[in-house]
C-alpha cells in the first residue's frame, strides 16, 4: 500500500480509492500540471506475471482507442519504480450502478435514460473496433450528469470494420454473459455486448438479473437453454414496447437481437417504450 504522497510515474498519491484481487486504485495529481486522475496499479509483478501485465495493457488500449463521454478516458500506461504496472485515468465522482441497484429498482425512466447511454457508449466501443466482454453493474460508473463504462480489462480489439473474434475461453462474470460467451468456443461480434446490456436492464428495472440462481453451471445453462422470463413479469408498470426491448436483447441466438447499439438507442428514444 502506498502511503499519501507517494509517487506512482507522474502522479502524486492522495489516497487510496478501492481495492480488488488483482489491483488498487488510488486518487493522484499529475506533479507538473496539477490534473486529477485515478491511478490503477496491478498488484502481481510484471515479470512474474506476464499473462496478467498484459490483460491489463489491454484495458488501457481499448480504453484509449474510444473517445466518448460514457467510456473512461485513459490518459497514461507505464510501469511504477516498483516494477508494477499501472494506468492514469480520468477520475470519476460517483457511484457504481452495482451500489445504486442495492437499494433496489431504478424508476422506469432513470433505466431507460442510463441504458440509452450505455448503448451510446457501447456504439462508439463497437465503431472503434472494441468488444467490451464483462458489461455488468460494479464496471458502471454513475455521476451527476453521465453514466461511464470502464473496466476494459478483457476487451478485445478488433479492426472498424469487423468486430469479431473467436474466444477460445469462458470469460466474463456468468450473469451477465451471452449465450455465445458462455459456450467459449463461438466467435463474439457487437452483440454479445448487447445480450449483457439486455442483463444488465432487466437488473435496473427489476431489481434482479434475468437469471440468477443454480451457481456458474446452473447460469451458463440458464443462458444457453431457459427462455428469459418476460420483463413485465416482474416489472408490471413496463410498457409493451419496452418488453420487447429487453426480449430481443436476450435473444439466444445474436441474428435475433438488435443488429447495433446504435438501432438500440433509437429504439429507447420511441415514445412507446418510455410511456
Amino acid at each position: 500500500m502506498l502511503e499519501p504522497h507517494g509517487i506512482i510515474g507522474n502522479y502524486l498519491v492522495e489516497r487510496e480509492l478501492g481495492r480488488g484481487g488483482m489491483g488498487v486504485v488510488y486518487a493522484a495529481k499529475h506533479r507538473v500540471l496539477g490534473r486529477p486522475a485515478a491511478i490503477k496499479v496491478l498488484l502481481a509483478n510484471t515479470i512474474e506475471h506476464r499473462d496478467r501485465v498484459e490483460r491489463f495493457f489491454n484495458e488501457a488500449r481499448a480504453a484509449m482507442a474510444i473517445k466518448h463521454r460514457g467510456v473512461v478516458e485513459v490518459f497514461d500506461v507505464g510501469i511504477a519504480a516498483d516494477g508494477r504496472a499501472y494506468l492514469a485515468m480520468e477520475l470519476l465522482h460517483g457511484v457504481s450502478l452495482a451500489s445504486q441497484l442495492e437499494r433496489g429498482p431504478l424508476p422506469l425512466r432513470q433505466a431507460i435514460d442510463h441504458a440509452r447511454q450505455l448503448a451510446d457508449a457501447l456504439a462508439a466501443a463497437h465503431v472503434a473496433g472494441v468488444i467490451h466482454r464483462d458489461l455488468k453493474p460494479e464496471n458502471i460508473i454513475v455521476t451527476h450528469d453521465r453514466v461511464v463504462i470502464v473496466d476494459f480489462g478483457i476487451a478485445k480489439l478488433a479492426s472498424p470494420a469487423s468486430v469479431r473474434t473467436a474466444t477460445g475461453a469462458l470469460i466474463g462474470t456468468p450473469l451477465y454473459m451471452s449465450p455465445e460467451q458462455c459456450e467459449g468456443l463461438r466467435e463474439l461480434d457487437a452483440r454479445s455486448d448487447l445480450y449483457s446490456l439486455g442483463c444488465v436492464m432487466f437488473t435496473m428495472l427489476t431489481g434482479r438479473p434475468p437469471f440468477d440462481g443454480g451457481g456458474t453451471g446452473g447460469l451458463i445453462g440458464a443462458h444457453l437453454h431457459v427462455a428469459p422470463p418476460l420483463l413485465r413479469t416482474r416489472c408490471m408498470h413496463a410498457s409493451e414496447a419496452l418488453e420487447r426491448v429487453i426480449a430481443a436483447l436476450l435473444a439466444k441466438s445474436p441474428d435475433g437481437r438488435f443488429p447495433s447499439a446504435r438501432a438500440l438507442s433509437e429504439a429507447l428514444a420511441r415514445p412507446d417504450v418510455i410511456e
